[in-house]
């Protein structure tokens, strides 16, 4: 896949991009010899960007300033400057220090099938709303899912963060056949990971129709939850592709995230 493949395929779809993208501050993937070569994080402004916006260095003292992708000519000048995928916060800049969101990453270990990984989304989706917290899906462009949940801007990432944990470390207390809580694949092996830790400050999560840089380049595609028995897998929709299928839809699977908020004060205390 050549560079301009990239750069084509983010300004074709910059349109359902960037609503994601904006207001929120974005980590970059940067590759500059091409996916198979060495690829580096840039969270900071170290070389410019046209259109990029940096942010004010007070949102994160003692740091260099962070960066934001809000236009379709920033999208674009950082994919032709190497950049294959973006990352991005869970809070907004308004409230940079109160999450808007968190990500339940479905990380399959080995020998983990694509139906089992189907039956843990599907798992932890029933999890979720029996704390009363409803969520949205998307495959992770890799191997992998993510459920994301919206909740309203009040708690601190240390708050949010525990949370999460407490989802996960109650999933795998629960169904410890099917599911575990601590990292490393020895750990994980015919069991799926729940990956809470990119809920922590200054951490981050490949943003909805992000390419991965992987063989194939897949994408991070948002769908809805009756789609998940018809996925064939976390990479199902690559550059190649996805602007095809996005064509063909004539609704936003996550129409409701937008301006769904949803308190986990209450399931905080049902999990305690």
């Amino acid at each position: 896949m050549r560079k301009i493949d990239l750069v084509h395929y983010y300004e074709s779809i910059a349109q359902w991009m960037l609503p994601h993208l904006k207001n929120r501050p974005v980590s970059l993937v940067r590759a500059p010899t091409g996916i198979t070569g060495q690829l580096f994080f840039q969270k900071h402004p170290e070389s410019k960007m046209p259109a990029m916006k940096e942010l004010d260095p007070a949102l994160w003292p003692e740091h260099a300033a962070l960066l934001a992708v809000d236009s379709v000519e920033a999208l674009v000048s950082a994919a032709q400057m190497n950049v294959v995928e973006f990352h991005t916060w869970n809070s907004k800049i308004a409230r940079i220090n109160q999450p808007d969101r968190f990500v339940l990453d479905l990380d399959p270990g080995e020998g983990v099938t694509w139906p089992m990984l189907q039956e843990a989304a599907e798992l932890t989706r029933v999890m979720l709303s029996e704390l009363g917290l409803e969520s949205w899906l998307k495959t992770s462009g890799g191997k992998g899912l993510h459920v994301v949940v919206p909740i309203t801007p009040k708690l601190g990432f240390d708050e949010v963060k525990a949370f999460s944990q407490a989802v996960v470390k109650h999933m795998a207390r629960v169904i410890p056949s099917k599911f575990v809580a601590v990292m490393g694949s020895k750990n994980r092996v015919g069991k799926i990971f729940i990956d809470y830790l990119r809920n922590g400050h200054g951490q981050t999560t490949a943003c909805a129709f992000s390419a991965r840089s992987r063989p194939g380049m897949g994408v991070s595609m948002p769908v809805a939850w009756d789609q998940l028995r018809e996925l064939k897998g976390g990479a199902q929709w690559t550059i190649a592709t996805a602007r095809e299928y996005l064509s063909f839809q004539k609704e936003d699977p996550w129409s409701g995230y937008w301006k769904k908020r949803q308190a986990i004060t209450r399931a905080i205390k049902l999990l305690a």
